[in-house]
């Protein structure tokens, strides 16, 4: 696919550690400008030859005197290629270019008044004279290495921004890829068009000309093949590489009768009958519930869906002739957490296909430079529906992971017709999508209850909703009561078997969002 790093104005984050990279590479793409998340032990000779337009140096957990801290290579320092550097990042450049930090028992954590230091600054035009910033470190620069000045301080770091525009070397010790910081995002923007000169260019309908053009040159005349499943990265992918190659693709749904209320519909009338994708639809719902029947082992359930997922995708695959390439919905988050030898294993590659011997194809991942947010921005660019760009996220054995025991026709039902309640109710009430994931749960449980004049003993069901940026960690969400008590009422009214809700109030950790 597409080099993306090639390009003229790409800009470097070199990852320190943390999650700071990823953070600040977003909030660089959020300007218009492709970043690339580096290690930190990148040579300068390596950074020459690709020639970034500008360089970023992200924060860390570490103190630079710690053993074994990550030290970049200081020769990058002198490449003349603009150096910006946040809290760690300020530390690494005095420490090689000869400031002092003095180690102290005093850190400076969360908010902290922010206070510009003179008019010569660069960086912090257009930052008031205070403002808010959000600090989060222990050691700080002492005195900074000859020819920077101070540019902004805080009541207990006096060296809060230092800038030495001779050598386009810049930094600040607080954090301004945080929301927190009040003119984080503006300080940003400003080292990148203003200092570094670097055109506002990454947009989504750039994105999508030059994926484009990639497909075409990657593929030729060849065949591409799509596992669809619905969800936002495989559609997209569909949809980009059939702006691409038209007819040359063909996408297999399989649908195993684990969706919510009417996707499996949405899917097939979205690519079929709206972009004329060339889709084969393989209903699978019998064959995966004889599989299942009487399996209550989470881990095994997973198992099962997933490799009958690929017997099936590769029993009408190999039906097709001149199929060489494989499409995979893999995103810049999975190359670095798969790539970054430097970074404890978060989890395994999420994509890895176990192709069936004597079976074999070349993959094509046209999404694997960008970030979720992109991929839904790109997703609307390309006309998919509303429902599909912005769905929830839905794990791959789908409602399977939220039935808790074993999994038949009659569960699902119940299941499906909850959930759909849930997700309309709450869909209804949250306009601006504050709310980050919302579901229902059907626990291996029943309980009495009392409908009209007679004693019951059925089913309840467990709402799930929570707040999060990005699934790490969330909380709970805080539903208004007659919020609750709308969707409550609803699900015991209108769904059989059903005679109890309740709501989940365990945020992550130490819980988890999905229930399974």
């Amino acid at each position: 696919m597409t080099d993306y790093h090639e390009q003229q104005h790409a800009v470097f984050v070199l990852d320190f550690g943390a999650q700071y990279a990823q953070l600040i590479a977003r909030r660089v793409r959020e300007a218009r400008v492709y970043s690339e998340i580096v290690p930190f032990d990148i040579t300068a000779e390596e950074i020459a030859r690709r020639k970034p337009a500008a360089i970023i140096l992200s924060g860390g957990p570490a103190s630079v005197y710690a053993e074994g801290a990550p030290h970049m290579d200081p020769a990058i320092l002198e490449l003349g290629i603009p150096v910006l550097g946040f809290c760690y990042g300020i530390q690494e450049m005095a420490l090689h270019l000869g400031g002092t930090i003095p180690k102290t028992d005093i850190g400076e954590y969360g908010f902290a008044e922010l206070t510009v230091v003179g008019s010569s600054s660069q960086l912090l035009v257009g930052v008031s004279e205070t403002s808010q910033c959000w600090m989060s470190h222990r050691d700080s620069v002492g005195t900074a290495p000859e020819g920077f000045s101070v540019t902004a301080r805080t009541a207990t770091t006096a060296i809060a921004a230092m800038e030495d525009p001779a050598r386009k070397l810049y930094a600040t010790q607080f954090h301004p890829e945080v929301a927190h910081t009040e003119f984080g995002q503006q300080i940003i923007r400003t080292f990148l068009h203003d200092i570094a000169d670097i055109p506002a260019t990454w947009t989504m309908l750039n994105i999508i000309e030059e994926t484009v053009e990639a497909v075409r040159a990657q593929v030729g005349t060849d065949r591409v093949i799509c596992g669809l499943s619905g969800g936002v990265d495989s559609s997209v992918v569909a949809a980009l590489l059939h702006r691409a190659i038209g007819d040359q693709l063909t996408c297999i749904f399989v649908d195993h009768g684990m969706m919510r209320l009417d996707e499996a519909e949405q899917v097939v009338h979205a690519f079929r009958d709206n972009f004329h994708v060339n889709l084969i639809h393989v209903d699978a719902e019998d064959r995966y519930l004889s599989l299942l029947a009487g399996v209550d082992d989470p881990e095994r359930k997973r198992h099962i869906i997933g490799e009958e997922f690929w017997q099936i995708f590769f029993e009408e695959a190999t039906k097709l002739e001149g199929v060489k390439w494989l499409a995979q919905g893999t995103l810049y988050p999975d190359v670095i957490e798969s790539g970054n030898k430097h970074a404890a294993k978060i989890k395994s590659h999420h994509n890895l296909i176990p192709f069936p011997e004597g079976v074999h194809f070349d993959l094509i991942e046209p999404l694997r430079a960008l970030f979720k947010d992109e991929v839904r921005a790109v997703g609307s660019e390309l006309g998919l529906p509303d429902e599909i760009v912005h769905r929830q996220p839905f794990p791959g054995p789908g409602l399977a992971v939220r039935i808790i025991g074993d999994i038949t026709r009659e569960k699902l039902d119940k299941l499906r017709l909850a959930d759909a309640i849930v997700r309309e109710e709450i869909s209804e009430w949250d306009t601006g999508r504050e709310v980050w994931q919302y579901f229902a749960v059907l626990p291996d449980i029943k309980s009495v209850g009392v409908m009209g004049d007679e004693r019951t003993y059925e089913n309840p069901i467990i709402i799930r909703a929570v707040a999060s940026a990005d699934a790490m960690t969330a909380d709970w969400a805080r539903l208004p009561h007659d919020l609750l008590a709308k969707m409550s009422n609803r699900i015991i009214n209108e769904v059989d078997g059903i005679n109890r809700v309740a709501y989940d109030i365990t945020s992550k950790p130490p819980g988890t969002i999905e229930w399974e």
